[in-house]
């Protein structure tokens, strides 16, 4: 199975756009320094926003999302427990950093 991959015909969501669309979901879950090795894959993803977004919001355990580990993921959730829709403040950031 492939990451976006849905099986269910020509997906639109924002799995099957990702730069990892084409890529084996397990190097995506790996421990320790090859977690720092796979995060490259991120680095310029148009959807990387939408996941990171997708795993705090839905609290995702493992593996790299949205170019973070599940340690920087649990550190930036302890750090700001009062934010509800990861989503939302992400996509907030996001357009005021292209309206500056």
């Amino acid at each position: 199975m492939m990451i976006g991959a849905t099986g269910a015909g020509d997906d639109q969501s924002w799995a099957a756009r990702g730069a990892c669309a084409g890529m084996d979901p397990d190097e995506f879950f790996v421990q320790g320094t090859e977690q720092n090795q796979i995060k490259t894959a991120c680095g310029s993803c148009p959807v990387r926003t939408q996941c990171l977004a997708d795993a705090l919001d839905n609290r995702i355990d493992f593996g790299v999302w949205g170019g973070m580990t599940e340690r920087e993921r649990r550190r930036l959730l302890r750090r700001h427990p009062e934010v509800s829709s990861w989503t939302a403040l992400l996509q907030r950031a996001a357009r005021e950093a292209v309206g500056s």
